[in-house]
């Protein structure tokens, strides 16, 4: 098109006053339509309804609403001689090249794509997480947080570079997102990837729903990401070596980590129960006889992870006992993924055994396999009810008199 047609046709379509006209052309193409029919423009200016008189060689029309048919605009064009095109073509000459709007949303959605691509290497590590991801698909989370299909590929790189190196050993998140992400500030929170990792956190550590600072530093725990030194504690019981107390007594992992304990536990097994009513109990009944104990009470932490392993390093043979619901099931999972650890009467035959004295409350929650015995998860499923460590305490405080 010429330098002397391209002026002709601005000054006939280009005026600020028909900006909206060409707007609503425009549209129209990116969506696929022909530039046929009429568009009307409500609350229209003094100056855009005499542009449009103009346009069409008509007397301006009273009210404020103006409508305006496209076929007329494309006879003027035409008759002008301003675009030999068609007015298709005239309006892509004034406002640059369209694509079609089809066009624009495959071609955002692969890039998407290639974003949620970069959580592949988290997925490969850890399978259990594929239901988080496809969440994230589903609602939206990334989306909402960048708006911005490059931007969210740097962000899931990010997040799944965290997620590769997890579980860690216990290691305070500062350090831990320096050495992963080259900043120690990079999982403060606050940040996109910290919510992004700290919910994934919740899948790998299998922590419950909760609220609070506390329940906060417990996810992070569960994967080995510390937020401090002193929250992170475990109770123990019997523990020979530099340890040893005839009381029960709670470790930091600040004293687990700076000044690690010197375990006389070669060729000994050590036993880890759920909660802390097992070790009252032994250490009532059974005082300085009791056999080495560790309570984990609950998920456990980066403060119970360590002092297992440092029970394993001083050759210990571990085995865990939990209460028979899908909780103490998780906890057990977590264990044995994490360390050599076998089971302490919670098996499918310690489970109907118990059922024997009594029917337990009712199971609740989300059901979960045992990593340790397949057929665990359907015996109590059958069942139908919970078993608590209160129920079955004789029994435990006896091997641990043994």
């Amino acid at each position: 098109m010429s330098s002397d047609g391209h002026d002709r046709l601005r000054r006939l379509l280009g005026s600020p006053d028909l900006a909206w006209l060409l707007d609503r052309m425009r549209r129209r193409l990116e969506r696929g339509e022909p530039v046929t029919g009429t568009v009307t423009l409500t609350d229209a200016t003094p100056g855009q309804r005499a542009a449009v008189a103009r346009l069409l060689g008509r007397r301006p029309r009273a009210g404020t609403a103006l409508s305006v048919r496209l076929d007329d605009v494309a006879d003027t064009v035409a008759r002008s001689g301003a675009h030999p095109g068609g007015l298709a073509a005239a309006v892509v000459a004034l406002t640059g090249p369209v694509t079609p709007r089809a066009t624009l949303l495959a071609e955002r959605e692969t890039a998407w794509a290639v974003a949620f691509a970069r959580l592949d290497p988290a997925l490969d590590r850890h399978p259990a997480l594929q239901p988080w991801i496809d969440s994230l698909r589903a609602t939206g989370t990334v989306r909402r947080l960048t708006a911005d299909p490059d931007r969210a590929t740097a962000l899931l790189a990010d997040v799944a570079a965290v997620l590769t190196a997890l579980p860690a050993e216990p290691e305070p998140v500062g350090r831990f997102a320096e050495r992963v992400l080259g900043s120690a500030h990079a999982l403060d929170e606050g940040r996109p990837v910290t919510g992004l990792v700290f919910a994934a956190a919740r899948v790998l550590g299998g922590v419950g729903d909760g609220d609070g600072a506390g329940w906060r530093r417990e996810v992070w725990a569960a994967v080995g990401l510390l937020r401090d030194e002193l929250s992170s504690t475990v109770l123990a019981l019997g523990l020979p070596g530099d340890a040893h107390d005839p009381e029960p007594v709670v470790l930091t992992l600040r004293r687990l980590s700076r000044r690690p304990p010197r375990l006389d536990l070669a060729g000994r097994t050590l036993s880890v129960c759920e909660n802390p009513v097992v070790v009252a109990e032994a250490a009532d009944r059974l005082g300085p006889a009791a056999a080495p104990l560790v309570c984990v009470s609950g998920q456990p932490g980066a403060a119970a992870i360590t002092l297992l392993r440092l029970a394993v390093d001083a050759g210990a043979t571990l085995r865990f006992h939990g209460d028979f619901d899908w909780g103490g099931v998780r906890i057990g999972n977590v264990l044995c993924a994490r360390l050599p650890v076998g089971p302490w009467r919670f098996d499918a035959a310690s489970y109907r055994a118990a059922l024997e004295r009594g029917p337990g409350g009712p199971l609740r929650g989300t059901p979960a396999e045992a990593s340790w015995d397949p057929l665990l998860a359907d015996a109590m499923r059958r069942a139908g009810s919970a078993v608590e460590e209160e129920r079955v305490l004789d029994d435990l405080v006896g091997d641990l008199a043994r």
